[in-house]
C-alpha cells in the first residue's frame, strides 16, 4: 500500500504544478459547436460520431459537458 500512497502523492503534486493535466480534447471548439448543431437538428449520434471520427459515447460526453445555448 505504500507504493499506492506515494503514487497518489506524486500525482497530487504534479497536478498542483500544472504538469498532470489529463488527455487533450479530441475536437476543437468549432467542431464541438458543429456537433451540437447537428445533434440539435436531429441527426443520429452514430452518424455524427462517424463523421468526426469519435465514439458515440464521446459524442454524448461532449453534448453533456458543453451547455446547449
Amino acid at each position: 500500500m505504500l507504493i499506492r500512497e506515494r503514487q497518489r502523492e506524486g500525482i497530487e503534486a504534479a497536478k498542483k504544478a500544472g504538469v498532470y493535466k489529463g488527455r487533450k480534447k479530441t475536437l476543437t471548439a468549432v467542431q464541438i459547436s458543429a456537433l451540437q448543431q447537428r445533434a440539435k437538428g436531429g441527426e443520429s449520434k452514430t452518424s455524427i460520431a462517424r463523421d468526426f471520427g469519435i465514439s458515440r459515447e464521446t459524442v454524448y460526453q461532449y453534448l453533456k459537458a458543453v451547455p446547449t445555448g
